[in-house]
């Protein structure tokens, strides 16, 4: 009963969405099959399906934690929607452009073309403002488990910065120039789009690309949360992990790391360098990350022993509480992180 209290409380226009991406990534991946027709280096059909299924876990993500809200559930819910509506219209773009067989991002081929990458282009920064509200909110929402609180707020902030990339790929490119080239940004940095790439996800393979820090930054939404849920469902069979405190630093600590990674990628790709190549620098700030996120976990850990504080009984909200709105359990008083 509780599983369905909480499906029925999921926001409807996202959750309706997500099915559709979900219809839409199985007809992608049918023209994958059947259309042998080739755009900017990549199969026709790609775009549609790696966008479809993106947003199928964005959406899904994003109706989830709006029914954590205790408040302010109207703004939520209308800041859900305008998500959902700028995302149909950048959907329906994508998917008519490979139709027609046309390239939809920084395609300025004719003034039809141009017209509907600016509409895409004007879809994306109110996408993305309807991302910040939502991110205020969930900030200002207290959840029962204080590692699931802040694994929701960092989560939404990360996506937020990693969705923010996109806008460096809208810039025009050394030789292109507005109103003369056919095409006016580019996604690969140092080598032209459509050159050789890695399978699946066609990131270059002979220069930096900046979808990659694009990719890494909007799935922060669905990987952070995972990681507070899983921490969670340890806690009963490792001792250390029932102080919500150390839960909540390995949270922080997973956090920073996700931050860090998403910045050498970022920095990375604007020096022109493959993923799959990294030089001395990348390897070096790569060692860097992860010793410090060795260490910093160590510390959490180590921290906790030196304690020795047992909180197996303080109650549900230490013990396996699930990340539920604190209006739920009303003689819990919300903790604050630091």
């Amino acid at each position: 009963m509780s599983v369905h209290r909480r499906l029925a409380g999921l926001h409807r226009p996202l959750t309706v969405f997500a099915g559709a991406m979900a219809v839409l990534a199985l007809v992608s991946a049918t023209g994958l099959v059947v259309d042998d027709r080739v755009v900017a280096g990549a199969p026709n059909w790609s775009k549609p399906l790696k966008f479809s299924v993106s947003f199928v876990a964005f959406s899904l993500s994003l109706a989830w934690m709006l029914s954590l809200l205790p408040r302010l559930r109207r703004a939520g819910w209308w800041a859900g929607t305008v998500v959902v509506a700028t995302s149909a219209i950048e959907m329906v773009v994508i998917t008519g452009q490979a139709v027609r067989g046309k390239r939809s991002h920084f395609n300025q081929e004719t003034p039809f073309d141009a017209a509907l990458f600016d509409l895409m282009g004007a879809t994306i920064v109110i996408l993305w403002t309807a991302t910040l509200v939502l991110a205020v909110l969930l900030f200002r929402a207290p959840l029962a488990d204080r590692a699931s609180t802040w694994a929701i707020r960092l989560s939404t902030a990360l996506t937020l910065a990693g969705t923010g990339i996109g806008f460096l790929m809208t810039q025009p490119q050394p030789g292109q120039e507005r109103g003369v080239s056919r095409t006016v940004g580019a996604h690969t940095v140092g080598a032209p789009d459509g050159g050789p790439g890695m399978p699946l996800t066609g990131w270059s393979t002979t220069g930096g690309d900046l979808r990659i820090p694009h990719f890494v930054g909007m799935h922060a939404l669905q990987l952070l949360p995972l990681v507070a849920l899983v921490l969670l469902g340890l806690a009963p069979r490792f001792a250390p992990l029932r102080d919500e405190r150390v839960r909540l630093r390995l949270v922080l600590v997973s956090a920073s790391a996700y931050a860090a990674v998403l910045a050498l990628l970022t920095w990375q790709a604007l020096r022109g360098q493959p993923l799959i190549h990294p030089d001395g620098a990348t390897l070096g700030a790569a060692s860097l990350v992860l010793l410090g996120t060795a260490v910093a976990t160590w510390a959490v850990l180590r921290g906790r022993g030196r304690t020795g504080h047992d909180t197996s009984r303080s109650g549900p909200s230490r013990h396996g509480a699930s990340p539920v709105p604190a209006s739920a359990h009303p003689s819990t008083e919300p903790e604050h992180a630091a």
